[in-house]
């Protein structure tokens, strides 16, 4: 099949995000590369991407690992755009963070390098978090691209997961300022809680922390009384933008709207019977966690719409763990 649009690199194709990303890209007419990581210990199954319309035709899988840079570079080679996923996930702090860090760090840092070797990559979107945003201290309704967490904060006050916020806070700083320092075009994606569908084979933790949220019930982060949140395919296409609108730059927030207990608990509780959230009054009397809103003013302001609202959201995300025997 002829490559309409060029050939794209998606790093960390296995997982909730870099998989639906690959399956927009296909569908929009790129070509993909895409890398999973052949760890014997870790193995990711890729073999799902295979079934995706265009796959056969226009998807190639390579091992490589974050822990050996250098090993990305047959998959980057002749792409026009890389998208950088691929990341170290541990919530569950199994290893120092100063560890978890490096890795991050020097898996992106050496990603980029390749992608000034390979001379066909015009951009690279990175991939971060609203970790990277969200723990500062200041105690913001609204939160834009200007805030960062601070690390020393997260080091100190150590809410769940804070490993990997450091990681995220320090490798976007340290992929922009590379960025800017050697001529290589680089923007940050930053999502908020992902919610929807997936075809990955394993339960994604965000779609797995909003399902807990949308019941009451108390996850790794703990109990959730507020939180931001997009559909997955907007992120897919967010990403796709990005890469399509060479005179954004920077970072971007991708939100589409912060959503309550109340409010997703009443969707929930009014199409689908057989769960029953935790009412508002119950919970009212329990501390719970209330995340700052992401505005997505920036992205929208470069012309980017959102198409998923919060319906689209619980209904794809349910139907989806009910086909594959989650709930």
């Amino acid at each position: 099949m002829e490559e309409s649009k060029g050939r794209v690199c998606v790093t960390g194709g296995a997982g909730y995000i870099a998989s639906w990303i690959i399956k927009r890209l296909l569908q929009d007419g790129y070509s993909v590369n895409t890398t999973v990581r052949p760890d014997p210990v870790h193995e990711e199954d890729a073999s799902f991407l295979y079934y995706l319309p265009g796959a056969s035709q226009r998807l190639q899988v390579f091992n490589a690992d974050l822990n050996i840079p250098e090993s990305f570079s047959a998959a980057i080679e002749g792409c026009i755009g890389v998208f950088h996923v691929a990341t170290p996930v541990d919530f569950e702090s199994k290893e120092p963070e100063e560890i978890v860090s490096k890795r991050s760090i020097d898996g992106a840092l050496g990603i980029l390098k390749a992608c000034l070797n390979s001379k066909s990559a015009k951009r690279v979107v990175y991939t971060s978090s609203s970790s990277a945003v969200f723990y500062n201290g200041k105690e913001e309704e609204v939160m834009d691209e200007n805030f960062w967490s601070d690390v020393d904060y997260l080091r100190s006050s150590k809410p769940f997961g804070w490993p990997y916020a450091v990681s995220k806070t320090l490798t976007e700083m340290a992929v922009l300022e590379f960025g800017e320092q050697n001529g290589l075009d680089v923007v940050t994606l930053i999502p908020t809680f992902v919610f929807g569908p997936f075809i990955c084979p394993k339960l994604p933790s965000s779609v797995d922390a909003t399902l807990n949220f949308a019941f009451g019930d108390k996850g790794p982060f703990g109990l959730l009384l507020q939180a931001p949140m997009v559909h997955v395919d907007d992120v897919a296409r967010a990403y796709i933008f990005l890469l399509e609108h060479s005179n954004l730059k920077g970072r971007y927030n991708c939100s589409q709207c912060l959503v309550t207990h109340e409010r997703i608990s009443e969707l929930v509780s009014a199409k689908y019977q057989k769960f029953q959230p935790q009412t508002v009054d119950s919970l009212k009397q329990i501390e719970g966690i209330k995340l700052s809103d992401l505005s997505s003013k920036k992205l929208i302001d470069a012309g980017f719409v959102f198409k998923c609202g919060l319906e689209e959201m619980v209904d794809d995300a349910i139907q989806c763990c009910q086909e594959k025997g989650y709930i």
